[in-house]
């Protein structure tokens, strides 16, 4: 009981501080939102702002587990925190600010996807794919684009799973075995599922026998 209701409050808080924020924003004031953000950060969390951006998205992650539990509607806030943040410096032309903070955001709403963390305003699935398009043009680090093969065959995207593979096989970052075992876990999948996530199962033998020759070769 608690625990819901705590949930409760903070997404009603947070749905407060972030209308708040979009306010200042449509009245053009994006340092007065940006300090807001800060001042949300430093108050409502047992981490300030300032520690909160340097830490990576594992480390908050584990700072954010208690007895084995993470406490999901906390780094939730967060990320919602990260994303205005991300959205102002993009509206300030601030590229240098906006990608590190964005891709954090990008990284812990896939984390609580993967967690299948309640939604707060949206789902973590839903705000992952908003900043997924947001970052299209970035190159991503390794550690995100392995965050995102897991998030995508989680989600049944196979096709974009897929997609996220090749990337890591050409950057020479994933050998010849992980998707191998990639292949081998769709196969175990019904038709019907791997159809409906843009990989039909012709695809996934096809792909399995490609990386089979690559391996012998």
């Amino acid at each position: 009981m608690f625990q819901r209701d705590y949930f409760m409050r903070l997404i009603g808080q947070m749905t407060e501080a972030v209308g708040q924020v979009m306010g200042l924003r449509r009245q053009q004031k994006q340092e007065e939102a940006l300090q807001l953000i800060d001042e949300e950060l430093n108050k409502r969390f047992r981490l300030n702002g300032v520690l909160i951006r340097s830490l990576s998205d594992e480390d908050l992650v584990r700072i954010m587990t208690t007895n084995g539990v993470v406490e999901t509607a906390n780094l939730h806030a967060i990320s919602l925190l990260l994303k205005e943040e991300a959205d102002i410096h993009a509206e300030m032309n601030r590229p240098e600010l906006e990608f590190p903070v964005r891709l954090k955001a990008f990284q812990l709403f896939m984390r609580l996807a993967i967690l299948d963390a309640p939604p707060m305003l949206r789902t973590p699935s839903e705000e992952a794919e908003e900043q997924r398009l947001k970052l299209a043009d970035y190159e991503l680090p390794e550690q995100t684009k392995r965050l995102m093969l897991e998030w995508h065959e989680l989600e049944g995207r196979y096709d974009q799973a897929e997609n996220v593979l090749f990337e890591l096989l050409e950057d020479g970052a994933a050998e010849p075995e992980e998707a191998a075992d990639f292949y081998s876990r769709l196969l175990l999948l019904p038709e019907e599922s791997l159809a409906a996530g843009g990989l039909p199962k012709e695809e996934v033998q096809d792909g399995l026998e490609r990386i089979s020759k690559q391996k012998q070769a």
